[in-house]
């Protein structure tokens, strides 16, 4: 009799867990078994930002998560929500960040508008819904909101993905197709008859991810095809030398005119090119020995292939598409006041110690001095967990975890401790 109450007291708590939380409802309660991707236009300048609703589609399939659909395991620059229409109800939600954000940081903002394409990939609901963008700035205040309604029946919902699928290759396969990280490897750059240059780099690209921990551990979780996406020419642009080529995704270095940002600002024709095939992360590999890259947070990662660090560049870049990681760099020549001190930043693996609690308090020793400082011992520099001054593109005031990472220079062989933690909470998020 005692047994059968602790069994009705467990089933009372998880019940009173899911009807509080609203996290609990089952993936076919709401959504088919398909994509609805909705284009947006952002726009506007340092003072004023707009969202606007370009185009929805559908697509055969849905290849995110089917668990914890109201939730998100970091916060972003950006939420997209559903809730079933004229309903305070999420039902799902999930985190981005975009380049017109990052922009907005910039000088030029704030003399010129511009606008900027976006996609967003949520399952198809079964009924009509709300759909709300929210952008933030970089104080984590809410600066940009916009919602619409979808009808699943509505007539002029595109129907893309279920003939002329761009040729594609599976070159891993998870070990539980349902419940797994869906990553796409699209070719930049390579024309026809550089197809097969493009399957080996995406070969190596994929181990030197699977050569880092936590991916090493998990690479069962993990689900990888290779996207053959013909361009009319070989290679990518380069404005700051007058080149300009004409490619799948039209990718360009100078980005921000920063010669080694390596970006595409095409979206919706690079989501055109996978429609039909199983992604949600999506990696670019461009066919270039030019240094260069960039990874936005459920976005994209885009790395050229044929430099010499290849290999530590497109593993740096996934850490921020995926994982959300920020940038625990900062150079005196190129301070970049993205990240306010008087604000902590959502990101895990970098703080400004305004709000430290629940990233990596746990893992200092007591009497660890603030700021910790560096050390020329290879053992400690690999060991000690501290607050190490200079991150996040400031040299002072915002602080990393440890001394050297994956995040911070290429030539450190491996995620630190705070962000290897980090991830693994992530891939958790995604398939258990």
């Amino acid at each position: 009799m005692k047994r059968l109450s602790v069994q009705i007291l467990a089933i009372f708590s998880i019940f009173f867990c899911c009807a509080s939380s609203g996290t609990c409802q089952t993936f076919d309660e709401y959504f088919v078994n398909r994509t609805l991707r909705i284009d947006y236009i952002f726009s506007g300048n340092a003072n004023h930002q707009d969202i606007s609703l370009d185009k929805l589609n559908t697509m055969p399939g849905w290849y995110g998560k089917r668990q914890r659909l109201a939730q998100v395991p970091v916060e972003g620059n950006g939420q997209i929500t559903v809730r079933p229409h004229n309903s305070d109800k999420v039902i799902y939600r999930n985190s981005f960040s975009t380049l017109f954000q990052e922009w907005l940081s910039y000088d030029e903002a704030k003399t010129v508008s511009k606008s900027f394409e976006n996609v967003f990939l949520v399952p198809m609901p079964k009924d009509t819904v709300d759909v709300t963008v929210d952008l933030y700035n970089n104080r984590r205040e809410k600066c940009a909101t916009f919602t619409h309604m979808v009808a699943p029946g509505d007539i002029l919902i595109r129907h893309i993905g279920e003939r002329g699928i761009t040729p594609y290759k599976v070159i891993q396969q998870a070990e539980d197709t349902s419940k797994c990280i869906h990553i796409a490897f699209v070719a930049e750059g390579y024309t026809k008859d550089e197809m097969d240059v493009f399957l080996k780099d995406v070969g190596i690209a994929t181990e030197a991810l699977f050569a880092h921990e936590p991916f090493k551990s998990r690479r069962k979780c993990f689900n990888i095809v290779a996207v053959e996406s013909e361009s009319k020419e070989s290679g990518t642009s380069e404005p700051s030398k007058g080149i300009w080529k004409n490619t799948a995704l039209h990718s360009h270095f100078d980005t921000f005119y920063s010669n080694r940002y390596l970006t595409t600002l095409n979206l919706k024709e690079l989501h055109d090119w996978l429609a039909g095939i199983p992604y949600e992360h999506i990696i670019i590999l461009t066919n270039t020995d030019e240094y260069g890259g960039g990874g936005i947070l459920n976005s994209y990662v885009l790395s050229m292939t044929h430099h010499k660090q290849f290999k530590p560049v497109v593993v740096h870049e996934f850490g921020h598409s995926f994982g959300g990681l920020g940038d625990e760099y900062a150079y005196k020549q190129e301070q970049i006041p993205m990240y306010p001190h008087d604000v902590e930043p959502w990101e895990p693996n970098i703080t400004t110690l305004k709000d430290f609690h629940g990233k990596w308090e746990n893992l200092i020793k007591p009497g660890t001095p603030v700021p910790t400082p560096e050390s020329s011992d290879p053992a400690t520099i690999q060991s000690r967990v501290g607050l190490f001054e200079g991150a996040g593109y400031s040299l002072k005031g915002v602080y990393r975890g440890m001394q050297d990472c994956r995040m911070r220079t290429n030539e450190n062989p491996e995620f630190c401790t705070v962000c290897r933690n980090a991830l693994n909470s992530l891939i958790d998020f995604y398939t258990k």
